[in-house]
């Protein structure tokens, strides 16, 4: 029976560079399709959306930092443009094969551009207003968490919105489920598990908060089985 209080160290089927494109493409497809069913790409947009009122810029450079393939940038600038909110946003991933398909997928978003770059070693050439993280930093292990985030922080000067999965058996359960019936690819099926086993308890993030004590944070749980957690800096950073 798989261990619930620790986060799994498996390893994705998407983590391999060499996965055939096509099916790669599909995932994505598949990954897309549950978090516009089960609420994830809202989680980001309300946050963020709260961000934006709450600073009252006219304009802002929004960064996703693990961005795949661009979908919740795509979905993001419709939300602003929708609120005549001017913005720019950049999407950085690692992977040509990812960063392929999501610049072909957003051709039609002259705003939105992409960058391969190790998030890790990002500069202050990708400083944004805000930053934002779905469903990546579960891919991190604990050693470079810490690392992870301080670099979030370091390079946004309103705020950061990360949405990740909560790490529960019914969760697992649950998508088992859900997984039948609405994902046609085994890899998209394997993967949804996987991430969930590499996910997070509220008590986990809360500690990781902690370390970053110049920032105010809010964790929330959403359905389905995500976290929401929104710092907002107490000033602006340089």
């Amino acid at each position: 029976m798989m261990d619930f209080s620790v986060r799994s160290e498996e390893l994705e089927l998407m983590d391999d560079p060499n996965m055939e494109f096509e099916l790669l493409d599909a995932a994505y497809a598949d990954i897309n399709k549950c978090n516009r069913l089960l609420g994830g790409e809202s989680i980001t947009i309300d946050a963020v959306w709260e961000l934006v009122k709450e600073s009252g810029k006219k304009s802002y450079t929004i960064l996703d930092m693990g961005c795949g393939d661009g979908t919740m940038l795509r979905k993001l600038s419709k939300h602003l443009s929708k609120h005549e909110v001017s913005h720019d946003m950049i999407g950085v991933d690692l992977r040509d094969d990812v960063l392929r398909i999501a610049k072909e997928k957003s051709s039609q978003y002259p705003n939105i551009n992409f960058k391969k770059e190790d998030i890790l070693k990002a500069d202050s050439s990708l400083s944004c207003d805000i930053l934002i993280n779905t469903l990546t930093m579960h891919h991190f292990d604990e050693n470079r968490i810490d690392a992870f985030l301080n670099k979030f922080v370091s390079l946004a000067k309103i705020g950061v919105v990360i949405n990740d999965l909560q790490r529960s058996k019914i969760a697992y359960t649950l998508f088992k489920v859900f997984g039948f019936f609405f994902i046609k690819t085994n890899v998209a099926k394997y993967d949804g598990l996987v991430s969930i086993s590499k996910g997070f308890k509220k008590a986990e993030l809360i500690e990781l908060s902690k370390k970053i004590p110049s920032v105010t944070h809010i964790i929330r749980w959403k359905w389905a089985f995500r976290y929401v957690w929104v710092m907002k800096f107490k000033r602006q950073n340089n």
